[in-house]
């Protein structure tokens, strides 16, 4: 199993740690990062870590992203649908490898969480919040532009209405950040990914208008350095050209 170096992204999300109850794991379907290989490592590492888990594939909404980049709505939903297959497709072998009872139940897909009252009652949150709340709407922006950054033609820099159509993916995933664990019933949960990210940085340092519920932390699980002793969750705290331009696609989750 590969060794994993663990990071929480503050003070509350190291004390969340501490109960090892539920991690959710981020899966980006357009980052190369997440191989067969990775996946399973990975799924193999949560189950020896915490007591349950899931992995979050963003796989419909990355339609939103496609969209912002220029892809009519129908070819943008195509190319989501053949990528999201084909991670749920390497999930799914990870899990029944482990031989992990019932494998399909340690998948949260769009379609499964647009059926969980629990996330649609976060995710109103973030709609609401981003439509009323300026410096909530304005740091949502600035993620989505992160996401854009040297994505679009030219280089150039989004537009208001690039910005517009891709932040709807964001907000969509801003529920499992604020609640992984409400959505699936832990008392205590950690959202983790392989990368930190400004806005989550920002919303787990209780500086923005909304805050994570109780009980809900962020962890950055990275590779072990050569010769670095690995880190237990107990102890501490397509085409090749589109997989180029989304390779930050989904980096929050």
């Amino acid at each position: 199993m590969a060794a994993y170096e663990i990071e929480p992204l503050s003070g509350e999300c190291a004390n969340v740690l501490r109960h090892n109850d539920h991690v959710c794991i981020g899966v980006s379907p357009f980052n190369s990062y997440f191989s067969a290989e990775r996946l399973a490592s990975l799924a193999r590492w949560a189950a020896a870590e915490f007591a349950d888990f899931h992995f979050f594939v963003p796989d419909e909404i990355t339609a939103y992203t496609f969209e912002a980049l220029g892809y009519p709505p129908a070819r943008a939903r195509q190319k989501a649908h053949r990528q999201a297959r084909y991670t749920h497709n390497k999930i799914r072998s990870a899990l029944v490898a482990l031989s992990v009872p019932d494998p399909d139940d340690h998948v949260l897909s769009m379609v499964r969480l647009n059926a969980n009252p629990r996330y649609q009652v976060l995710l109103d949150k973030a709609n609401i919040l981003f439509l009323g709340n300026r410096e909530f709407r304005d740091a949502c922006l600035e993620a989505t532009r992160w996401v854009l950054d040297g994505k679009l033609p030219d280089g150039r820099p989004a537009t208001a209405e690039e910005l517009r159509l891709g932040v709807r993916y964001f907000l969509a995933e801003l529920p499992l950040f604020a609640g992984s664990g409400y959505i699936v019933g832990a008392a205590n949960s950690l959202f983790a990914y392989h990368q930190r990210v400004r806005f989550l940085e920002r919303f787990f340092n209780r500086e923005l208008e909304w805050t994570p519920r109780d009980g809900q932390g962020f962890l950055v699980v990275r590779d072990a350095r050569p010769g670095a002793a690995p880190e237990s969750g107990a102890e501490s705290g397509a085409e090749r050209q589109d997989d180029r331009a989304l390779s930050r696609l989904g980096k929050v989750g």
